[in-house]
């Protein structure tokens, strides 16, 4: 296999390079040869089995998110999933694992090395042979704190030209910021003082791409992830990798380029590995790092949760539909991350535009009222406008802060069932599979708004949670694995069977997926509202209407002639075949 494309794909490359770094365009393509079977990687051919199908499923998880007094992090995750979860979940991904200074996890230390506060490589490599394993490529930045960026305080070859340094009286103003922090960060360095790139904060270092060494550096620690197990590259915070003053330093074309790269090295050596960048984003900026089917494999559906949430609060799902609608038929390869909470609150910049601005500024005050945060960004001008959400999922989705109605848990539910059938893989938030509530008294401890949604759990302490059959712990974890269980049973599910979105009314949101050889078709049909709906089948539902007698896969119940009418309670989804 690598004979037979390599030549084709290092050409390819060269040709990227070039673009790039011109005339060092030649060397790169030789260092990129002499890198095939680094780690044992692309040696011995790789199945061509296919990316996905209807079983796959993501877990999103830190490492340390299950803790236990007589084994490693790791090790008691790993147990957790073996004892709860089993085979509903194929994937997990473990948030950065590495040695960290900051930004739980991605602010890394050392790319190369397995936090031991976390465990081991044995303990990846463990995990990875029972799940597809997920892994972070924090790509942007490193931390301050890391040998690389001393090696450059003390101009050290070749960490002197790793960072992107820059005059303090340069005009930036046109650049996206995704914080309100300052970007550039003063630094004494043994040549003085100098004023480096921080996109993030000032213990996120980024890294200066222009530079070849810094790119090979990153396909090495691929290469090196992919041998110890990775099946899925996260590409963290691709969007702002290649500055570029007078710009907005935001998608630039080199970023594509480089992100090509990464798929042109993994068509050739791994193709088995899929790609996923992670751009927080509005949904065509998101979308173009799909590129001409030449980049990503998968993007995160970025504007599915705030959508999803407005619709659910507000019961329309007036702008959540033609939003579905709009969606593109996808190329071979390609699909969508869906998602409705991870270890980063709920962006809010792929919202802009999809609904009013009134409905916008609602939203934010609801967060507020139910004991959320709000993250700002800076703007261009001076400005700040907020661009994230910090609360649990579960909190989002509620009637009061302080209680947990049967209402609330439904309109929760609902999100997953919801989420869970639409085209593309789903993932679930390690703390959303529990209904974790806001964690107010981690935000005090440690002054970040994210920590909201971040809370770490004791092995017993899940347990107990997990025992009390009538909790809304409980009820939400066996749901949502009784979801997953079924939706791996039924290859109208497949992320590249087709999607229809229905149009029964604003008070629903209804689709159909069908298998991609046909041999299935599956209605999903959701009650937007907190109250009772029905609904008449009709030609409104094509492979409904067809038939006379029709089952919902979560319940079992049948519905069908001489009643073709449809009674679904607040916030219920039926998934009908």
């Amino acid at each position: 296999m690598i004979k037979r494309f390599s030549q084709t794909i290092l050409r390819r490359m060269q040709t990227r390079f070039h673009y790039l770094y011109g005339g060092a365009d030649r060397r790169c393509a030789e260092r990129t040869a002499m890198m095939v079977g680094r780690y044992g990687v692309g040696t011995d051919g790789s199945p061509s089995d296919p990316l996905w199908d209807e079983k796959d499923s993501v877990l999103i998880t830190y490492g340390d998110m299950v803790r236990a007094d007589d084994a490693s992090p790791l090790t008691a995750l790993h147990a957790f999933l073996r004892e709860h979860i089993g085979e509903a979940i194929r994937t997990v991904h473990v948030l950065p694992f590495f040695p960290s200074s900051s930004d739980d996890g991605f602010s890394v230390m050392d790319y190369r090395t397995v936090d031991p506060n976390l465990g081991t490589w044995t303990d990846i490599r463990k995990l990875a042979s029972e799940y597809k394993l997920m892994c972070d490529l924090v790509i942007n930045h490193v931390s301050r704190q890391s040998s690389w960026f001393r090696d450059y305080v003390a101009d050290v070859a070749p960490y002197r030209n790793y960072f992107v340094e820059m005059g303090p009286r340069t005009d930036l103003s046109q650049v996206v910021r995704p914080r309100n922090s300052p970007l550039l960060s003063p630094t004494q360095t043994r040549n003085g003082e100098r004023h480096i790139w921080t996109t993030f904060s000032a213990d996120q270092v980024d890294l200066n791409f222009k530079n070849p060494d810094v790119l090979f550096e990153f396909m090495d620690i691929l290469f090196w992830y992919i041998s110890m197990g990775a099946r899925v590259i996260r590409l963290d915070a691709i969007a702002y990798l290649w500055k570029e003053p007078g710009t907005a330093c935001i998608h630039m074309t080199q970023t594509h380029e480089i992100v090509k790269i990464f798929r042109d090295i993994l068509d050739m050596v791994a193709p088995h590995v899929v790609l996923i960048t992670e751009t927080n984003v509005p949904h065509r900026e998101n979308m173009s790092y799909f590129g001409n089917g030449d980049e990503t494999h998968m993007v995160y559906q970025f504007s599915l949760p705030p959508l999803l949430a407005h619709a659910l609060l507000t019961g329309t799902s007036r702008y959540l539909t033609p939003w579905a609608d709009d969606l593109p038929d996808l190329k071979p390869g390609q699909t969508f991350l869906n998602f409705t909470a991870s270890h980063d609150g709920v962006g809010v910049r792929p919202l802009r535009g999809l609904i009013p601005d009134s409905d916008f500024d609602a939203l934010l005050s609801d967060v507020e009222r139910k004991g959320g945060r709000l993250s700002y960004k800076q703007n261009p001008d001076g400005s700040t406008s907020p661009y994230e959400l910090n609360i649990t999922w579960f909190d989002l989705l509620s009637d009061e802060p302080d209680r947990v109605t049967d209402r609330h848990l439904a309109r929760f539910l609902c999100s997953q069932a919801v989420m869970l059938g639409l085209k593309g893989i789903p993932a679930v938030y390690f703390n959303s599979l529990i209904g974790a509530r806001n964690n107010l008294k981690g935000v005090e401890e440690t002054g970040h708004n994210r920590t909201i949604n971040r809370e770490k759990w004791a092995a017993e302490q899940l347990r107990a949670l997990l025992q009390d059959g009538n909790s809304h712990h409980r009820r939400s974890f066996d749901y949502i694995l009784h979801m997953l269980r079924l939706r791996a049973r039924h290859r109208a599910f497949h992320p590249d069977g087709k999607q229809q979105v229905l149009k029964p009314g604003n008070e629903f949101f209804a689709f159909e997926r069908a298998a991609p050889d046909g041999s299935e078709t599956i209605t999903c049909i959701s009650n937007l509202t907190d109250t009772p709906r029905e609904i008449l089948v009709d030609e409104r539902f094509p492979s409904l209407h067809s038939k006379d007698h029709w089952v919902d896969l979560l319940t079992d119940n049948s519905f069908g002639e001489p009643d073709p009418m449809l009674t679904l309670a607040p916030y219920q989804t039926l998934w009908l075949v």
